[in-house]
């Protein structure tokens, strides 16, 4: 698929809001229930709007966990660097060429993950996961089956829950 086709793909010629919901649960029960109704789906989009980057704290960083983390990193760089020049070696060598590139990789690997925290002198002594997510949810149908949309999202029990 070209980017071009890709980019086709997520925009709608003349869009139109059929509703915001407060979570992508409620945009997706729309969809769905248009769906069930033989509604052409392939005209409407869900669109995550507000965005918020949420990290999450997972630990607390240590010179033992960087130096075991840089061990562990090297190690398996130097076994696959390993296993590529046991390729070109004899079968006697290979052994003592993935020991050797695997000590060689531990070695590296504990200087390399040594010389980056030092650097950053204690200015970020935890670890995290980062997220970007929507607080809300939008639902946008081309503007030529906005109002057969609307009938068929009205037929729900209460109507969908939406917001705005």
């Amino acid at each position: 698929m070209t980017p071009r086709a890709g980019q086709q793909l997520l925009t709608l010629q003349y869009p139109m809001s059929l509703g915001v919901f407060d979570d992508y649960a409620g945009a997706q029960r729309a969809v769905d229930h248009l769906s069930d109704k033989d509604f052409p789906v392939e005209n409407c989009m869900i669109v995550g709007t507000e965005l918020k980057q949420v990290e999450r704290v997972t630990g607390r960083l240590t010179w033992g966990r960087i130096l075991l983390g840089g061990a562990l990193s090297g190690v398996w760089l130097g076994a696959f660097v390993g296993l590529i020049f046991s390729l070109f070696g004899t079968s006697e060598s290979v052994l003592s060429i993935l020991a050797s590139t695997m000590l060689f990789g531990l070695l590296f690997g504990v200087a390399w993950a040594a010389a980056g925290y030092a650097v950053t002198r204690g200015r970020r002594d935890f670890t995290s996961v980062t997220q970007v997510v929507a607080t809300k949810y939008e639902v946008l149908v081309e503007h030529k089956f906005a109002e057969r949309a609307r009938e068929l999202l009205a037929q729900i029990d209460g109507g969908p829950s939406l917001t705005g």
